[in-house]
């Protein structure tokens, strides 16, 4: 199972729909504080739509709290930056690895990058635009790793709801 986990998360539209690819992906979702929400507001679990209830969350009180409780994350984690060498496509992601994204307005801080830079991965973007939107990023490199492991447990093939593809009407 993979995991994102969100270093103080400030907007709470971003970390729901974060939370809804989480349920959609089968992946839990590490927040980390402090959060610049409360995990019950309207806005997060609107985002979230109705899966909130359906998520596996975990909270912490600090980046160090996260460690302790999780002590194999270290080794299996990239951090997603805007300052990383390496392009996030372009690492092996071992099954059950761990995703960080910093909070919005200032990213992961330098400190933990400095300690981690073989790790460190980063989205190619245009020109000098700063970042992209949270979710979208954290929905980019998660569907990355997922692709990397075979996309493990997801359903690969979807359905019409009133009709038939072809390929299925022709087998009979």
């Amino acid at each position: 199972m993979m995991n994102i986990v969100l270093l103080e998360p400030e907007i709470p539209a971003n970390t729901g729909n974060i939370g809804r690819t989480c349920v959609a992906t089968g992946t839990r979702l590490h927040l980390i504080e402090p959060l610049g929400f409360q995990i019950n507001e309207k806005a997060l679990k609107r985002a979230g739509l109705d899966y909130w209830d359906k998520l596996e969350v975990f909270v912490y009180s600090d980046y160090q709290d996260f460690l302790e409780k999780n002590p194999d994350a270290l080794g299996k984690m990239y951090f997603a930056t805007t300052k990383a060498h390496k392009v996030y496509s372009d690492v092996s992601y071992e099954p059950g690895c761990y995703l960080m994204f910093g909070k919005e307005s200032a990213g992961i801080p330098e400190e933990i990058l400095v300690e981690n830079e073989d790790r460190c991965v980063r989205i190619p973007m245009w020109g000098d635009i700063r970042s992209l939107n949270l979710s979208n990023s954290a929905a980019i490199v998660l569907y990355e790793a997922l692709r990397q492991n075979g996309f493990e447990r997801l359903a690969l093939n979807g359905q019409l709801h009133r009709l038939h593809w072809k390929e299925e009407n022709s087998d009979q």
